[in-house]
């Protein structure tokens, strides 16, 4: 496993490093910590698909994986609510598959357009796997990720940090739905130990 971690460090690396030039324009976007959880995505996802590959599986204890899901969901937080100041929001869209539509349209930089839906899609994928991990209810699927993301959307509107858009609740939360039908693929290289 050391190896594959060895190897999954340096393709990440050498991919960031092509990717910097287009990934460093993100930074006029949105806040200087979206490099950080590119890279750490980008580690993670390069990772995984080397174990994957090489047929090996590490093992992480449930405590450690809630630690892991803490802070991935500071680096969020920062990610979602600390823009630059001199962006402004104040809009709501409440007409569903209207702001995807005009992403997809052509009309915004291909880049922004890539990063605002895969990335409202991929950057909640590991909060579906948690919600895996819990075993949830099939009630508690439907109100937790809905509830959440509602949440961060008024949270977003009231500080001025984003605007509220349904389109962004729908990605986030398919985000979330995505992660939960992943689970089995992710379990193939990461096993959970529930004991302390």
């Amino acid at each position: 496993m050391k190896k594959s971690l060895i190897i999954s460090l340096i393709a990440s690396i050498a991919l960031f490093l092509i990717l910097s030039p287009i990934l460093f324009q993100l930074i006029d976007y949105l806040h200087p910590v979206v490099i950080g959880v590119v890279f750490f995505c980008m580690v993670m996802a390069v990772f995984l698909l080397a174990l994957f590959i090489r047929k090996q599986t590490v093992q992480f204890s449930y405590s450690k994986i809630r630690i892991l899901l803490l802070l991935y969901s500071f680096g969020l937080f920062i990610l979602l609510f600390f823009r630059p100041s001199d962006q402004i929001y104040q809009s709501i869209n409440l007409i569903p598959f209207s702001t995807i539509s005009f992403y997809l349209s052509g009309e915004v930089n291909g880049l922004i357009s890539f990063y605002n839906l895969a990335a409202n899609i991929g950057l909640f994928l590991p909060f579906g796997f948690f919600l895996k991990m819990r075993k949830c209810t099939i009630f508690q699927l439907l109100y937790i990720p809905i509830f959440f993301i509602s949440s961060i959307e008024l949270l977003q509107y009231f500080s001025q940090s984003g605007s509220m858009d349904i389109d962004d609740l729908i990605l986030n939360v398919l985000g979330f739905y995505i992660g939960y039908l992943l689970y089995p693929f992710f379990n193939r290289v990461v096993t959970v130990s529930y004991q302390n």
